[in-house]
């Protein structure tokens, strides 16, 4: 399975992403680690994008490697790393060239849900050693910070580019889902249709790119059989913003660019309109953003002694 167009999807805004996106919270660090059995020798960041996941790591991980099929958010990522422990390679969650057994802890921060689940949890069995953990790590959208208004006008206007995005992508009135009420459930995925009525499958959208919902990210995870343990769990990350971060938030999403590469402006999909709406609920004084990430971890096969760190 070709999955070139979802490596497209986020070229060319990776400054913005890499500028306003958040990092998960430590307390998932003291998670992963605990499963790990310490401090992982070596970590490898699946789809490790702008190296916002890819970073946080290094702080806990002795050594980093990020693997990213995009050359536009590789090299942002290399430009901004300053930690010696860190490196990024190109590829991809189901062909990583790494060796059998080499990984500690494999990630995918923001990621898993355009990566084929089967190769990809194939791969993640191939070079995590036995006892190690797998890691799949995502935030909703948007962040709570405080405002209902400025949270409405994000789900309203979230509805407004998913309406552009079915059309743009072919989905017939009669095969896509009616749109969410605009106070629903912050979790992006319930604006996009499920196929067959069946999350397992894989839902294509503009240009061909292919994602699998987050909501069976555990079920799959299970049904791989390549985990003897899996467990899902919450935290709460805490950032700061103002109402100039809340909107650019809102652009850094991969459906947003999709359409503006497709020549839709903010007008067009209704964001100027959001973010007067959100300047005028918060204004431009920093605030918290308090971010709700859900991560799903899997333990690899029972340890049986921990494998020396290979040379890469």
């Amino acid at each position: 399975m070709s999955l070139e167009a979802n490596a497209d999807r986020f070229s060319g805004f990776a400054d913005l992403y890499d500028m306003v996106r958040p990092e998960p919270p430590i307390a998932l660090a003291d998670v992963i680690t605990g499963y790990a059995g310490g401090r992982p020798m070596l970590v490898v960041d699946l789809g490790s994008g702008t190296g916002l996941s890819t970073r946080w790591a290094s702080r806990w991980g002795e050594e980093v490697l990020g693997i990213e099929p995009s050359d536009d958010m590789r090299v942002r990522a290399a430009a901004v790393t300053t930690a010696a422990n860190v490196r990024y390679e190109s590829g991809w969650s189901s062909a990583t060239n790494l060796p059998d057994r080499c990984a500690d802890v494999v990630l995918a921060v923001q990621a898993l849900h355009w990566m084929d689940p089967a190769a990809t949890f194939t791969e993640v069995a191939r070079v995590l050693r036995p006892g190690g953990v797998f890691a799949a790590i995502d935030c909703d959208w948007p962040p709570s910070i405080g405002n209902a208004d400025a949270e409405q006008a994000w789900h309203t206007a979230r509805a407004a580019v998913a309406i552009h995005e079915r059309t743009l992508a072919g989905w017939s009135a009669a095969g896509a889902p009616a749109t969410r009420a605009a106070s629903s459930s912050p979790q992006s995925d319930d604006l996009r249709p499920i196929d067959s009525s069946d999350t397992a499958t894989a839902v294509t959208i503009t240009d061909g790119a292919q994602f699998w919902h987050k909501v069976a990210h555990l079920g799959r995870m299970v049904a791989s059989g390549q985990f003897q343990h899996c467990v899902e769990l919450a935290a709460l990350g805490e950032e700061r913003g103002d109402a100039d971060r809340f909107v650019q938030l809102f652009r850094s999403q991969g459906d947003y660019q999709a359409l503006h590469r497709h020549g839709l402006d903010d007008h067009d999909l209704g964001v100027d309109v959001f973010a007067d709406q959100v300047r005028d609920a918060i204004g431009s004084e920093s605030r918290p953003f308090w971010f709700t990430y859900r991560a799903r971890i899997g333990v690899r096969t029972t340890p049986v002694g921990r494998f020396a760190p290979c040379v890469l």
